[in-house]
């Protein structure tokens, strides 16, 4: 059940002064062993580099882990993984845990126990304890990364949020607007900064001031867009454009936009991200940053299955290329009076 060139599991279990039915309890991720007794083990396992051999058995699926089901972007997400996940032979399971940071620690135990082929983690990142824990008992993850920056050494799939905002705001700029607002997402969020730093490189690079009261944080959803579009509408000198950080949040802003008497994109020209499939279907047709999620999880999939064979990627990294897509939700520049 287990091995290591440099120690037996009996020497552990002598050194842990418990029993070796203890001590395969918590290496199959076992609950019912006091949590002192439990950390005193993981410890004592981790010094000494004791990994469980796998060989050639592994779990039958692949575990999708996500701290919500937003069907707007989760559901390419999902297909992406079930696709690749299928090719090899493979089911898909999901699991909803913790928040957008890191999954719940009940996970980790529950996890352990189900010894799935691989693991993705739709993340900002992985507690370093939880890593340890999936690497002594090989079971291969990677963090699908779309809202945060994982540690160097973790696997993950991103994509290029900078360039996303760039070239949203360059779009704007080109059709005339000086007055261009922001509502990024959450504050805590790496992919948040990331979008508004490209809005703000594409307006400095056109000679355009970044007002402060025109960079809104918001929530990724519809109620922040609205929420904060009707208070940058009501300013003095209000925007012509608006930069929404996620498709979600641009349906807000025009809500705020016909609540204030305004028609996009005549009055109002918004660029949203993400290009869900709504974003085809709104009216009007949103203009959109096209975010590949569903490749960022059939990569995500690829890479985690890989490792779990042994492969040895070239870098740990991935971050898969944005593109603005031009519909109808922005116009030239409404004419100065």
């Amino acid at each position: 059940m287990a091995d290591t060139t440099r120690v037996t599991l009996a020497q552990l279990a002598e050194e842990a002064g418990v029993s070796i039915a203890t001590m395969s309890k918590v290496l199959n991720g076992r609950t019912d062993v006091a949590s002192s007794t439990r950390a005193r083990i993981e410890q004592l396992l981790a010094e000494h580099g004791y990994t469980r051999r796998t060989g050639n058995r592994r779990g039958e699926y692949v575990e999708l882990v996500l701290h919500e089901l937003e069907p707007s972007w989760s559901t390419d997400l999902i297909t992406g993984v079930e696709t690749v996940a299928a090719e090899a032979g493979l089911s898909t399971v999901l699991t909803l845990s913790g928040d957008r940071h890191a999954p719940g620690d009940e996970w980790i135990d529950g996890v352990l126990r189900r010894s799935p082929a691989a693991v993705i983690l739709v993340f900002s990142d992985l507690a370093p304890a939880h890593r340890d824990k999936l690497k002594r008992r090989g079971i291969p993850f990677v963090i699908v990364d779309p809202s945060g920056d994982p540690a160097a050494d973790v696997p993950a799939v991103g994509s290029a949020n900078w360039t996303g905002g760039l070239v949203a705001t360059r779009h704007l700029i080109e059709l005339g607007h000086r007055r261009i607002a922001a509502i990024t997402g959450p504050a805590d969020a790496m992919c948040s900064h990331a979008r508004l730093d490209g809005y703000r490189s594409a307006m400095n690079a056109a000679g355009l001031p970044v007002d402060a009261n025109w960079v809104r944080f918001g929530d990724f959803h519809p109620s922040g867009g609205e929420t904060w579009a009707r208070q940058l509408l009501a300013l003095p000198d209000r925007p012509t454009a608006i930069f929404a950080g996620s498709d979600l949040q641009a349906i807000g802003v025009i809500a705020a936009a016909r609540g204030a008497g305004l028609e996009v994109p005549t009055d109002l020209s918004v660029v949203g991200y993400d290009d869900i499939a709504l974003a085809r279907w709104f009216s009007p047709q949103l203009t959109t940053v096209h975010q590949p999620l569903r490749r960022m999880g059939e990569e995500a999939t690829r890479l985690a299955l890989r490792l779990g064979e042994g492969g040895q990627p070239e870098t740990f990294r991935m971050d898969l290329a944005t593109h603005l897509v031009v519909r109808e939700s922005t116009a030239p520049a409404p004419l100065e009076t």
